[in-house]
């Protein structure tokens, strides 16, 4: 093990404001002078590029449930050569799912558990005074294996109001580390998936550091950093997942943005050129590359931009003819056929595969999956172990290419979204976090 501070920021549920004390508190640290390296427990795609902006240092997805004790050892190494680490939780911090995964449940307290990170645990006061207490005292009490630093208040509404919270937490031996008072301006911009994408918020920069200002004069920051400890696991055969070819087209822009950051690491430090290109700019991969790759992202806003990208799609049509192109959820809607939007317009896709979504009537999938392969997806071979995460509203309308994988869902229950491939192409609904490992 290598000594390493950090804390775990998590609440007792989602939206309690956890995104803004763990954005002003990476800022604010970086502007003290350290290094920060920031980290998200669980499969969030969205985040890490917020943490980034914030710290000046690329955040990475730890996941107790995708991920075995050699993906988990080599992610956490990337906090090498910084001063603390922060992650910031997913939901609740013990929420998780209820069939053990690769190392775990998946939730925020076997993260810090396993990190020995000491937990900031974010409590929405609103609607009640002394018996936030009882919340923060449960949470507390809960596992004590897990580390407990203490607590946050949030949208205080009043000194009175913090008076009698503090009061409570004071008669639970519940140590309080900061108050947020109620403040209706510091929210992130959001839409169907959560946050807006952070290349997309229009003044992301001047946001941060009045969230950085805000803690600062309500958060004993100091003492966050007293508390802070832990380590830095190590394992023989700790990696990051290596490329599946050397010169990989990766199209990047607003339409498609979601790969987790520790993939597209592992690409690089293994020695593979990373090609990018804007289908929403109309361009083509790049003619040399081994392997076009399309992330998932928000291709159901712009419909007609990427119908209209002649130049893209004859681009990704000619390589399909002879190399592997592969896309995940939205990338695997671009390579079908048509993708019909909320309005019930009708985009024609690339049509390298039948498929034919909807967002017409909006039906939310979400949730681990585990894909066993029927045929070969760059980087893999058929029978491969997969493990990824499922986000999305689109409903498949047609999908009559062969199916990819067999796909189950986090308790082993099969899921009809099985992706599919025709020839040189490939397309799933689940972006990729790892293979098994020792399979």
């Amino acid at each position: 093990m290598t000594e390493m501070p950090g804390i775990m920021i998590s609440a007792p549920s989602s939206g309690t404001g956890k995104t803004t004390v763990m954005l002003g508190l990476l800022r604010a640290l970086a502007e003290d002078g350290l290094q920060v390296q920031p980290f998200k427990s669980g499969p969030d795609y969205i985040d890490p590029a917020f943490h980034h902006a914030a710290s000046g240092r690329a955040s990475f997805n730890l996941d107790s449930w995708a991920m075995g004790p050699d993906l988990l050892a080599a992610i956490s190494q990337q906090a090498l050569g910084a001063d603390i680490c922060v992650a910031e939780g997913s939901m609740g911090l013990y929420d998780g799912v209820a069939t053990r995964g690769q190392s775990g449940f998946g939730s925020s307290a076997e993260t810090a558990q396993r990190m020995g990170w000491p937990v900031v645990l974010i409590v929405d006061v609103s609607g009640q005074a002394q018996s936030a207490a009882a919340t923060a005292l449960g949470f507390q009490a809960y596992n004590r294996q897990v580390p407990f630093a203490g607590v946050i208040l949030n949208r205080c509404a009043s000194p009175r109001h913090e008076r009698l919270a503090r009061l409570g937490m004071e008669n639970a031996g519940v140590n309080v580390l900061g108050v947020l008072p109620r403040r209706g301006d510091l929210t992130l911009p959001e839409r169907h998936l959560g946050l807006i994408q952070a290349v997309e918020h229009p003044d992301l920069e001047a946001a941060i550091a009045g969230y950085a200002t805000f803690l600062r004069e309500h958060v004993d920051i100091s003492a966050i950093r007293d508390a802070a400890k832990g380590q830095l696991p190590e394992h023989a055969g700790a990696q990051l997942p290596v490329p599946p070819a050397q010169r990989i087209a990766l199209a990047r822009d607003a339409a498609f943005s979601f790969t987790y950051p520790h993939v597209l690491e592992g690409w690089r430090r293994a020695g593979a050129e990373i090609l990018p290109f804007s289908p929403l700019a109309n361009e083509a991969p790049d003619a040399t590359a081994d392997l076009v790759w399309l992330p998932g992202g928000y291709p159901e806003l712009h419909g007609c931009t990427l119908a209209a990208a002649d130049n893209f799609l004859s681009g990704i049509r000619k390589h399909a003819e002879t190399r592997p192109v592969h896309g995940e959820c939205g990338g695997y809607m671009a390579l079908g056929d048509t993708l019909i939007d909320k309005e019930g317009t009708h985009h024609r896709m690339a049509g390298l595969l039948g498929l034919v979504t909807s967002y017409e009537k909006r039906k939310f999938h979400l949730g681990y999956r585990r894909a066993v392969l029927d045929a070969p997806l760059p980087g893999y071979a058929p029978g491969a172990a997969l493990r990824g995460h499922e986000f999305h509203y689109s409903t498949i309308l047609e999908q009559p290419d062969a199916p990819l994988a067999q796909v189950a869902d986090a308790d082993g229950n099969p899921v009809p979204e099985t992706g599919s491939y025709r020839g040189n192409v490939s397309g799933t609904f689940f972006h990729l976090i790892t293979a098994e490992e020792g399979a």
